[in-house]
């Protein structure tokens, strides 16, 4: 009765391709109930808008940013993020001297951090260098060899408080105060 065509038995049908946005609205279809592409959630942090260097990324030099960075290839020289977080991916090889306001390590660095805010070491990384930081972090497992000098962040200046106005001698035309001091005389 039924009869299929030869090309629907011999084309494989296409895995599931999602809608365009203006199908979805013809069709009803929520945006957020479509299924997302999977990710690693050991990199869903470079997601949100940081760069990153990729596995197969080399560089030698000097690396300034204003963003977050994830290096998870090879660095060699310097890196400078005073406002930014960097994170040093579970492949990234640094051999460099680092200044960031955050650093989370979970590869390798031969090289001294500097951070303002936090330096974390993971459980699977190795750091061979000095860390000066206000905080931190040396997961169980992790290797470390180096110095660690915690920096206290300054507290902020008030203004000077106003300096004691020397006490009045006694006078005579001050007959409470004159008596007062003939009294501690006794």
């Amino acid at each position: 009765m039924w009869n299929r065509r030869k090309e629907e038995e011999t084309t494989p049908k296409p895995a599931f391709t999602p809608p365009t946005s203006s199908q979805s609205a013809s069709e009803g279809i929520p945006m957020s109930t479509l299924p997302s592409r999977p990710s690693d959630p050991r990199m869903d942090a470079p997601r949100s808008g940081a760069a990153v260097l990729g596995k197969s990324v080399v560089v030698k030099g000097q690396i300034y940013g204003r963003e977050d960075l994830t290096i998870d290839g090879e660095v060699e020289g310097t890196i400078e993020l005073q406002e930014n977080r960097l994170t040093i991916g579970p492949n990234g090889k640094v051999v460099a001297t680092i200044k960031a306001r955050e650093v989370v390590v979970l590869g390798t660095v031969h090289g001294d951090i500097e951070t303002r805010e936090k330096t974390e070491i993971r459980k699977e990384a190795k750091m061979v260098g000095d860390i000066r930081t206000a905080r931190v972090v040396i997961e169980d497992g992790a290797y470390f060899k180096g110095a660690i000098d915690i920096v206290r962040a300054e507290a902020p200046k008030a203004a000077p408080a106003p300096k004691p106005q020397p006490v009045a001698s006694a006078t005579a035309s001050s007959p409470a105060i004159a008596a007062s001091a003939g009294e501690a005389k006794r």
